[in-house]
């Protein structure tokens, strides 16, 4: 059992972190009246975490490779700690949204160090079964926050979601420092800041320009400029480090056709299969009435599924070609999001939200390990920092993207339906209660109903697009070793 201590350690934080995505979720209606915040605000404390988590994540693995994964996995859990008691004493939504980018910074700086620091401390099937519980816990995480934030919320308040962290953090620190081993030397060399900046400029005015569209629509000025600074800031990005000497990602890794496969799984994955989860959690409490609590437990089944799939996964199909259950997996969360669009209507409850979530999970059980494992096998060891980063990178970017792109189409869809875009707001931001009297009830959940059935439809479609970029890409095993080797003559 001692031998398991270290994956206990990495996991418990990575389980931390990763609940903070979603358990703010079935707290939004709370925070909306207590904080008095509109929509926008609402997608800014789910998105500020992500965002933040997304674009520091290159940056922090290139430094967690130079001075220690370890060093950098404590320090990670000392900020967290530190922005989620200012979360929880937040007296206002600008005040949460800030802490809530600081959160998302500690916990780049965890999460960039996770798969250096299962790979240091296991080999063989032993690592196998590391990156299987590993990826069990990450997709059960993402399921389990709604449920942990509804018994918090409806038990102790919203503030307590962040609250929690405290002790988690405290204990997560002292076994860090006691199971995993000791880094080596510091490495040498200069932090990439001017990349570090390009790439945070260009993710956060994507985001942001998505964000904004549903104010001011997609032909404004200001939507179409905050994309061009996105498509400037990228492609300044790209040309730092292509000249870069010590580059923060080494652009050299994309030749391996394997690693961009592994890639864009990683960047939609987190969009089809949990993006849509801010907006099933309004609706479910403003529309269909349930607390906070039984709203949380509508995904049992996803997390189910998920550690099913991820132990099977763990167990049965390590050393099986990633291509066959990375794109699996794929098919099964577009095949599940295309499901809950057909079972979401006006007149439906949380049982229609059951059978497409349980096929998610499964298929979030099955990409989740693979997709870790796989990353790292497709780069140098020395560059397994840089791997974890860019993979978290684009798992965080997809997820902010997609709660951003199906924010806005949600509220697009329901003022359609009910004619006012005031009244698509309130009922996006799940104050639905507003309406009571002036909109009919039917109206409302029509709007609700047109709105999530857009989102799982888009969902649905980068599922399947995702699962058919990774039969494409990805080798199969056979083939990825000598393209492995390739990758390592060329860096």
């Amino acid at each position: 059992m001692r031998k398991w201590w270290p994956l206990v350690t990495v996991c418990l934080g990575t389980f931390m972190l990763l609940i903070d995505v979603t358990i703010v979720n079935v707290a939004l209606p709370r925070m909306a009246t207590d904080l008095s915040t509109s929509f926008g605000s609402l997608q800014w404390v789910v998105d500020g975490y992500a965002l933040a988590l997304g674009v520091l994540l290159l940056g922090a693995g290139a430094l967690s490779d130079r001075h220690g994964h370890r060093r950098f996995y404590a320090g990670g859990l000392i900020v967290f700690a530190l922005a989620s008691l200012a979360c929880g004493l937040a007296a206002g939504p600008a005040l949460l949204v800030g802490a809530r980018v600081v959160q998302g910074a500690g916990a780049a700086a965890m999460f960039t160090t996770t798969f250096a620091l299962l790979n240091s401390s296991y080999q063989g099937r032993d690592r196998g079964v590391a990156y299987g519980v590993w990826g069990g816990v990450s997709g059960a995480a993402a399921a389990i926050g709604p449920i942990l934030g509804g018994l918090l919320t409806e038990g102790f308040g919203w503030r307590w979601i962040f609250l929690v962290n405290l002790p988690i953090c405290v204990a997560a620190v002292v076994m860090c420092l006691t199971t995993l081993r000791r880094d080596g030397a510091r490495g040498t060399g200069r932090f990439d800041l001017p990349g570090t900046v390009a790439f945070t400029v260009a993710a956060a005015a994507l985001t942001f320009s998505v964000i904004r569209a549903d104010d001011e629509g997609w032909s404004s000025i200001r939507t179409w400029g905050l994309l061009v600074v996105s498509a400037v800031a990228l492609a300044a990005f790209a040309l730092i480090e292509w000249r870069s000497a010590e580059p923060m990602f080494d652009l050299r890794l994309l030749r391996n056709r394997s690693f961009t496969g592994i890639l864009t799984a990683g960047l939609l994955v987190n969009f089809a299969a949990f993006a849509a989860f801010t907006y099933t959690s309004i609706w479910l409490q403003s529309v269909t009435g349930l607390s906070p609590l039984r709203a949380g437990l509508v995904g049992l089944p996803m997390s189910a599924g998920s550690m099913l799939a991820s132990g099977i996964a763990g167990a049965r199909l390590h050393g099986r070609s990633p291509r066959l259950v990375i794109g699996g997996g794929m098919v099964l969360i577009g095949a599940g999001s295309l499901l809950l669009a057909l079972l979401v209507g006006p007149d439906s409850g949380w049982p229609a939200l059951l059978p497409g979530y349980a096929v998610i999970g499964l298929g979030v059980g099955l990409v989740m390990p693979a997709l870790a494992s796989s990353a790292m096998a497709a780069v140098p060891q020395r560059r397994g920092g840089m791997a974890a980063g860019a993979l978290t990178t684009a798992r965080q970017l997809g997820f902010a993207i997609g709660v951003a792109v199906l924010g806005t189409l949600f509220a697009s869809r329901a003022a359609d339906e009910l004619g006012s875009a005031e009244a698509a707001h309130a009922v996006a931001a799940g104050q639905a209660g507003r309406l009571a009297g002036a909109v009919p009830e039917s109206a409302i959940r029509a709007a609700s109903a047109a709105g999530l059935d857009a989102g799982f439809l888009i969902s649905g479609a980068v599922g399947l697009l995702c699962a058919v970029a990774v039969f494409v890409l990805v080798r199969p095993a056979e083939k990825a070793e000598p393209a492995a080797r390739e990758l390592v003559e060329a860096a």
